[in-house]
């Protein structure tokens, strides 16, 4: 039995030792941050989970981007007693649909859900706890969307699935209780990029109900500029590092990872672009309390035509909603944007605002001073990883959910 325990403790040695020989970046936590501690315990174990699933793959055990889908999945919730709970498919997309048992006198609003994952990760299962939240408490209908995910299915499948799964529910709506003018999209990190892109797409559609709005919480929202002021102050801030951001995001698109230096260095960008971007994606229109943690401007470098063909697909707007054209933007539904001060993709959501403000689009903005990349997601996983600030942006989505 000793040895069988001596075992065990020296594998476990040797995998947390290449856990973090393979994922050690270091947090930069700011002190003013209450739970603080927390936060540092939660970083080094997704470094462990990041470093493991490494490891695991380069010894064949298994995938690692398998593996990081099986953890984030975790335990599902025990059986709901005041919803319908039902696995469906609107086409060839894998969908759950959250009804309230709780009689109504009229149609119920309708939510579709797009997970966040970085296109890789992420699944109905992972966001099971999400969706039940926002039907319960909202008494709406939530249809949860299982796109598919890369590198199985290659970017942009993912929109399409989105896309597919929304027209068909549209179309539906009333065989769920629906009224078909209260249609929400919502979603969290690259699912807030989905919704945004998404809106988008159905602007121009005259056969189908204008959506009632979209909702993005803590959204990423374009490829251009990798040094705002969020991305400098909170480069070093879990759960979504700067360079971490960067890494998932070429693999999504499935491009080499070598070229990240360059995006950081804004090489990728050809000058009558740069002009033509720095209309919405421009450090200038973050508000000066947003600068105050030691914010300093970019450096010039050289651009680089091989680095510019290589990331054109960055800057489309189905994976850069920021950057649509101002005839698509003007026409986009009333809008919920979740941004945290602690996050790198803070001032995507920050210039989104702006951009859809220009342009007479009524928008609420919840910023959670507290919150973190992922903030609400852990804010449904259990108290012992909850965060504060996540219960706040909960109540704030369905106080404005109440609304539509």
């Amino acid at each position: 039995m000793e040895l069988l325990l001596a075992i065990f403790l020296a594998v476990l040695t040797v995998f947390v030792a290449m856990a973090f020989y393979y994922e050690h970046p270091k947090a930069e936590i700011p002190h003013g941050f209450s739970q603080r501690r927390k936060l540092y315990i939660l970083h080094y174990v997704m470094n462990f989970g990041f470093g493991l699933a490494k490891f695991l793959e380069k010894v064949g055990i298994t995938s690692e981007v398998h593996f990081l889908r099986f953890v984030m999945d975790g335990i599902p919730p025990l059986k709901d007693k005041y919803l319908l709970i039902k696995d469906l498919r609107f086409e060839k997309v894998k969908v759950r649909i959250y009804q309230p048992n709780i009689a109504t006198t009229g149609q119920r609003r309708g939510i579709l859900y797009f997970h966040g994952g970085v296109g890789q990760f992420g699944s109905i299962r992972a966001y099971e706890r999400t969706c039940r939240y926002f039907a319960r408490k909202s008494n709406s209908v939530v249809v949860s969307v299982g796109y598919r995910l890369a590198p199985e299915h290659p970017y942009p499948t993912q929109f399409e699935d989105c896309v597919t799964a929304t027209i068909h529910f549209m179309r539906t709506a009333q065989d769920y209780g629906v009224d078909p003018s209260r249609i929400i999209i919502c979603g969290d990190s690259s699912g807030g990029t989905l919704t945004a892109a998404v809106a988008q797409a159905l602007v121009n559609r005259r056969d189908l109900p204008k959506l009632r709005a979209q909702i993005l919480i803590y959204p990423f929202l374009q490829s251009v500029n990798f040094d705002l002021p969020s991305y400098q102050q909170n480069k070093g801030i879990p759960i979504l590092l700067k360079e971490r951001t960067l890494a998932l995001g070429l693999k999504y698109l499935n491009m080499d990872l070598s070229i990240t230096g360059a995006l950081l260095k804004h090489c990728h960008i050809p000058e009558d672009l740069q002009l033509k971007y720095q209309k919405w994606v421009n450090p200038d229109y973050i508000a000066h309390e947003f600068k105050n943690r030691g914010y300093k401007p970019s450096t010039t470098y050289p651009f680089s035509e091989e680095i510019y063909t290589q990331i054109k697909p960055l800057l489309d707007s189905v994976f850069s909603p920021l950057l649509a054209e101002d005839s698509v933007i003007a026409r986009l539904p009333e809008a919920f944007i979740l941004t945290c001060e602690f996050d790198v993709l803070r001032d995507d959501g920050l210039l989104y605002k702006k951009r859809l403000e220009d342009h007479g689009i009524k928008v609420t903005w919840c910023h959670l001073q507290e919150g973190f990349h992922g903030t609400l997601f852990l804010a449904l996983c259990g108290s012992m990883i909850a965060f504060r600030s996540g219960n706040k942006g909960l109540e704030r989505i369905v106080n404005f959910l109440r609304l539509m």
